[in-house]
């Protein structure tokens, strides 16, 4: 239940900030407009607070796992919403990235 907890997470914070980013985007460089860019701050401060959700309890660790994460949504969210093809390297990328996040966030550790 944790693992599946944790990465839930990862996916509601990556669509926070990948969604805040793009609303920014939008807002700024296509012209949307300042209500636009509003959502985007707001969206990305909920990211933050998504990620102090997470079971482990070491910041360094969850960030660093989250990267993986933020790269893998990022091309998903570029093909779901703007169309985006991804090109095999892209794949092969976000799979290593996501090979990290296992290693890193749910490897088997002794416990002090």
């Amino acid at each position: 239940m944790t693992v599946a907890r944790s990465i839930l997470l990862f996916v509601l914070a990556a669509l926070a900030e990948i969604g805040g980013c793009w609303l920014i985007w939008q807002g700024w460089r296509e012209h949307r407009g300042l209500w636009w860019i509003a959502a985007g701050v707001v969206a990305l401060g909920a990211y933050g607070f998504v990620a102090t959700l997470q079971p482990d309890a070491n910041f360094g660790r969850i960030l660093a796992a989250y990267g993986g994460i933020f790269v893998a949504g990022s091309l998903a969210w570029g093909m779901v919403v703007d169309k985006f093809r991804p090109d095999r390297w892209d794949m092969i990328g976000a799979t290593i990235c996501l090979l990290g996040v296992a290693v890193i966030m749910y490897a088997p550790r002794a416990t002090p």
